[in-house]
């Protein structure tokens, strides 16, 4: 299988960018080539593995990832964040699952959801943000009704179909990315930090009837440590962005597209519950800050809603 790795970058992850770039030289099937996607106005990375080859692009997440891809002339894809290490035989496992499942995209799970411990998992399935499944021999992720999702929690198969993945790392091929047109979510970069971005890319090939999967035992891996995680002001801009991507998420992909009524209702009773269960939350604790944070983020998506830009998006159409 021929494919090229393209990596969106602003070219500040040091050694992980390194080991990223060191990890797609080992592969035992080599890419086509190596094309970096750069924010525009930051300078080339001094990392190398000497087959790099760089291309300036509007800066943001989605921005640097809904492109064209031009300058690629493999027929699948290979789509990285700068913070991922490869193992040597990661590729070669994805195609394997890709041809063995007949399957469209493929993504490694390098988020261990299933290793949360059971206090955790408890507050976030109250929360309605995401909810742990067991016994599921088909599904890996699911969205929820609430714009959350699920995931399963005692995984014994190598790969599942899924509804929505991590997003560091996947594969497919570059016709089937550009069926989606995921360039009509630019809105996405309006979040801090683009939350979100994934679940709707991923979404949105899902209900485009591609056909995903989530592969276990790849031995690739997100090297990201968590860098926000201390970082009160950065903290409170991403709950910020999370309220905000929540509503537009369930408005675009779960509201709009869905013709049944009495699912529609279900589906505006639990992003209620989502919301005044946050919103409760805060004022129980005290916590003012993150209660302005939520309202300003739910303020801002409302307010997004009823724009000029949001009614101008084409509609989503569910073709499963």
């Amino acid at each position: 299988m021929k494919y090229t790795a393209v990596i969106r970058t602003l070219g500040k992850a040091g050694v992980k960018y390194q080991a990223l770039l060191d990890s797609l030289c080992a592969q035992t099937i080599q890419p086509e080539a190596i094309i970096v996607y750069l924010a525009d106005g930051y300078p080339i990375p001094k990392e190398t593995c000497g087959r790099e080859h760089y291309v300036y692009v509007k800066k943001g997440m989605v921005a640097q990832r809904a492109l064209n891809y031009d300058e690629v002339s493999s027929e699948y894809i290979l789509f990285l964040d700068d913070d991922v290490y490869v193992a040597p035989d990661g590729v070669e496992k994805l195609f394997e699952e890709l041809r063995l499942n007949n399957a469209d995209v493929i993504s490694p799970d390098v988020f261990d959801n299933a290793s949360r411990g059971l206090k955790a998992e408890l507050m976030m399935t109250i929360s309605g943000r995401m909810r742990a499944r067991r016994g599921d021999s088909v599904w890996g992720y699911k969205v929820m009704a609430t714009g959350g999702y699920s995931y399963n929690k005692s995984p014994q198969n190598k790969s599942y179909l899924s509804q929505t993945n991590a997003g560091p790392c996947f594969l497919c091929r570059k016709s089937d990315f550009l069926r989606i047109r995921f360039e009509d979510e630019l809105w996405l970069d309006r979040t801090n930090y683009a939350i979100g971005d994934d679940q709707v890319m991923f979404y949105k090939m899902y209900l485009a009837g591609l056909k995903l999967l989530t592969v276990f035992g790849t031995g690739i891996k997100h090297l990201d440590a968590g860098e926000n995680l201390g970082n009160k002001a950065k903290e409170l801009k991403i709950v910020e962005g999370d309220y905000f991507f929540r509503k537009i998420f369930w408005h675009r992909f779960l509201h709009v597209p869905e013709r049944n009524k009495f699912r529609r209702i279900w589906r505006k009773l639990c992003l209620c519950y989502f919301y005044g269960f946050g919103v409760l939350m805060a004022v129980v604790k005290g916590d003012k800050n993150g209660l302005s944070a939520k309202c300003e983020g739910m303020a801002r998506a409302n307010a997004f809603l009823k724009s000029k830009q949001y009614s101008e998006l084409p509609l989503i159409c569910k073709q499963v």
